[in-house]
C-alpha cells in the first residue's frame, strides 16, 4: 500500500467531515446570496450532511486518540451509510423535479424570494409561499442542486466504503 493511499485511509473521516461541511456551507450561500429559499427535500438533505460531519469528526478524534483500527473502519462503514441516504433523497428530490414521481404533498408551495414586500404582506396576513420540491431553482449543466448533490453523495459513499474496506497496513 503506498504511502499516499495509507494517508488517505487514514484520514477518510475528517476528509468526510470536511466536505459535508463544505456542502453545508454551499447550500447557505446559494440560501443567503442566492435568494433560494430551501424546500422541505433541500433541508432533509442538509440533515445528512450534519449527521455526517459528526460522525466524521467524532470517528477522526476516535481513531486519532486510540489507533484502532475498528473504529475507523467503523465510522467510514457508518458514513458510507449517510451518504448513501442522502444520495437516495437527493435522487427522490431530482426525480420529483423531472416529474418522474411526486414529491412529498407538504412541499407544494408556490416558491418564490423573501423581500421587504413580501415579508411586509406577510406581517398583514398574507400566506405564506414556501418553495417547491417539484421545481428546480437552480440548474447547472442539466443537473439541479439535488441531482448534483446525488453525484457529490455517492463519491462520498464510495470513498467512504473503500476506506472501510481497506485494512490499514502497518507503517
Amino acid at each position: 500500500m503506498t504511502a499516499l493511499i495509507r494517508r488517505l485511509v487514514d484520514w477518510q473521516a475528517l476528509f468526510a467531515a470536511l466536505a459535508s461541511g463544505l456542502m453545508l456551507a454551499i447550500a447557505h450561500a446559494f440560501e443567503t446570496f442566492g435568494g433560494l429559499a430551501p424546500c422541505l427535500l433541500c433541508l432533509k438533505q442538509r440533515e445528512v450532511y450534519w449527521a455526517a460531519l459528526a460522525v466524521g469528526l467524532a470517528g477522526t478524534v476516535l481513531y486519532r486518540l486510540t489507533g484502532s483500527e475498528r473504529a475507523r473502519r467503523g465510522a467510514a462503514a457508518l458514513l458510507t451509510v449517510i451518504f448513501l441516504y442522502g444520495a437516495y433523497l437527493a435522487a427522490f428530490h431530482a426525480g420529483a423535479e423531472w416529474k418522474w414521481w411526486p414529491g412529498p404533498t407538504t412541499c407544494s408551495g408556490a416558491g418564490g424570494t423573501v423581500s421587504l414586500q413580501s415579508m411586509t404582506d406577510l406581517l398583514n396576513g398574507a400566506k405564506v409561499k414556501p418553495p417547491r420540491c417539484d421545481e428546480a431553482a437552480w440548474v447547472w449543466l442539466g443537473l439541479s442542486m439535488a441531482g448534483w448533490n446525488c453525484i457529490v453523495s455517492l463519491t462520498l459513499a464510495g470513498f467512504s466504503a473503500a476506506s472501510a474496506l481497506t485494512k490499514k497496513a502497518k507503517a
